[in-house]
């Protein structure tokens, strides 16, 4: 698959013909809209017939238009604005539909999410959680709230966790002074990536610990640097970010971790009824 396809495109203009330009020149100032167009919602807003996207696409090196849309999708992953992001909601949401739209896409992408990882690496990544000395976590921007969610539970489990908060850079090696071998970082990256979490895994990789990767793509920044890569389908719900899938791979994470502590965890979860029940914190819809 070609990884720059408009950088390709710009190169290969002056050989089109005048439909492969109207494509072309389309993608190249388009891309956001682009990327999640169907061939012939591509070919009539230039002018063309779905054919000859079909037929552009294969000229560019693709097996067919799905894989250079799957292109066009990871370039612009990275690049796509919050008002960019904005724009395109109605390319990819039926405005009459909004909640079947938003909810379909979110189902797909836990079916992608399971077909992405197999059950050794997910169960090694596990094993490594338990046995490691410190368990630190950290995600910056939208992937904060992942990580917040697993640290709640992983609190719960373990007497070693160390949330690492997403504040400036120094702020953050500060965090992560006493990583070392033994120990593990659990670190989440989804588009659009935060340089911040890649140079946290990078550090605490040369000091010798594990990088646990909760990522959407191998190719992503973390890809690189982790030992164990967990990948979750992300995409983009308009100018906001799916966190469905993520979600979901890290309660099966949540789930298998509880179940081989279990007693620890019996222990912990029985003191804190009784607290919660002394103090009133829930309602037992009694009164």
């Amino acid at each position: 698959m070609q990884d720059d396809l408009i950088e390709k495109i710009k190169e290969r203009t002056a050989e089109f013909s005048k439909s492969q330009k109207l494509i072309g020149g389309f993608i190249t100032e388009h891309y956001e809209q682009a990327a999640y167009m169907t061939a012939s919602r591509m070919g009539s807003t230039v002018g063309v017939s779905e054919s000859t996207v079909v037929r552009f696409a294969i000229e560019m090196g693709y097996e067919g238009y799905p894989e250079m849309q799957k292109a066009l999708q990871n370039y612009s992953k990275t690049r796509l604005t919050a008002l960019q992001r904005l724009d395109i909601t109605n390319h990819r949401v039926d405005p009459d539909n909004v909640l079947k739209s938003v909810l379909q896409q979110d189902i797909d992408r836990i079916r992608a999410t399971l077909d992405l990882n197999g059950e050794e690496d997910f169960s090694r990544a596990v094993d490594r959680i338990i046995s490691a000395r410190n368990i630190y976590i950290f995600g910056a921007m939208s992937s904060n709230v992942l990580a917040r969610f697993m640290d709640n539970y992983f609190q719960l489990i373990f007497d070693n966790v160390h949330f690492v908060q997403p504040v400036n850079t120094s702020g953050i090696y500060q965090q992560l002074i006493r990583v070392d071998k033994g120990d593990v970082l659990i670190a989440f990256s989804f588009p659009r990536y935060c340089q911040s979490t890649a140079n946290a895994a990078r550090y605490a990789s040369s000091c010798g610990a594990e990088i646990i990767a909760i990522t959407d793509s191998a190719a992503s920044p973390l890809g690189a640097i982790a030992d164990h890569l967990l990948l979750a389908k992300s995409d983009m719900a308009s100018f906001a970010d799916s966190l469905v899938a993520p979600l979901s791979l890290i309660n099966a994470i949540i789930v298998a971790v509880g179940m081989k502590k279990r007693e620890k965890l019996e222990r912990t979860l029985g003191r804190l009824e009784k607290m919660w029940d002394e103090n009133g914190v829930y309602n037992r819809g009694d009164k």
